[in-house]
């Protein structure tokens, strides 16, 4: 596994170059957008799909170390307001889907809320925080899909340590607007649709497809490492291997390969836990 023997200690960026540098990447994700030429998905409440790809569900209100209550609660908002603009998207043939070219900009005036953001590694807060949840779910759900994944970005950091984790670490995609993206795209012939929706406890989505799917998908972790950096840091690695069954044959993908500094002292606190 590449990348795993250094990792250097993180530069604390200055607030101006970090507000700028954010409004140029943003206009050149508007400026790809126009100019890339990819069909993008969409939304079609009239057609529901038969074939189930793939179901998954989270935990919507999780109990963190430090972080205050009241932003999971808005997260719940935010996902609610985000997944209207994504539930019954369809991925036809040589289409992409693209997150947040559908759900837009998460901003007060649409009836987003502070929610929990991630800033050099340390827990802040911001309008439209806890989409992260979303991107998770729909990176797993594509996962275990024909879809490819086309664009996922991950945490530089390891915030929180293990608790009730369902699937592995770096499983997931973290996002920001609009330029920290989740991508996927529709190579085959068959079309998809995506559903998702909410209950009082759980983010739920679900993958169908127009025709059935002779393969099956499984996800699996290897060379999970965590080391200690000369500089004093703990850092944490693995890879994420998509494995891809068919009648005819079996065949593996490297779909991610994690690399994140962790912000708690991993030892002590497999300690504490047991």
């Amino acid at each position: 596994m590449s990348g795993t023997q250094s990792i250097k200690k993180p530069i604390t960026r200055g607030r101006l170059r970090k507000k700028w540098g954010r409004r140029y990447f943003i206009l050149k994700r508007y400026w790809n957008w126009m100019t890339s030429g990819k069909q993008w998905s969409k939304v079609n409440s009239n057609i529901n799909f038969n074939y189930e790809v793939k179901y998954h569900k989270s935990l919507i209100l999780r109990p963190l170390k430090d972080v205050e209550m009241y932003l999971q609660e808005n997260k719940r908002t935010n996902l609610k307001l985000a997944i209207e603009q994504l539930n019954n998207t369809i991925i036809g043939p040589g289409e992409t889907f693209s997150l947040w070219k559908q759900v837009g900009n998460p901003t007060a005036r649409k009836g987003y809320l502070e929610g929990l953001v991630l800033n050099q590694g340390k827990i802040d807060k911001d309008i439209g925080g806890g989409l992260c949840q979303l991107g998770n779910l729909l990176f797993w759900i594509f996962a275990h899909s024909p879809l490819e994944i086309t664009e996922r970005y991950r945490h530089g950091f390891d915030v929180f340590p293990d608790v009730n984790r369902k699937v592995p670490f770096g499983a997931g995609a973290t996002l920001s607007y609009n330029y920290i993206d989740l991508q996927s795209f529709n190579s085959g012939s068959n079309t998809f649709q995506i559903e998702l929706w909410m209950d009082e406890t759980h983010l739920h989505g679900k993958l169908t497809s127009q025709e059935a799917i002779a393969s099956s998908f499984r996800i699996e972790e290897r060379n999970h490492l965590i080391k200690q950096q000369l500089w004093g840091g703990y850092s944490r690695h693995n890879q994420i291997f998509k494995i891809t069954t068919s009648k005819e044959s079996e065949t593996e993908t490297l779909l991610v390969e994690n690399h994140a500094l962790m912000m708690y002292t991993p030892f002590l606190e497999q300690k504490e836990q047991g």
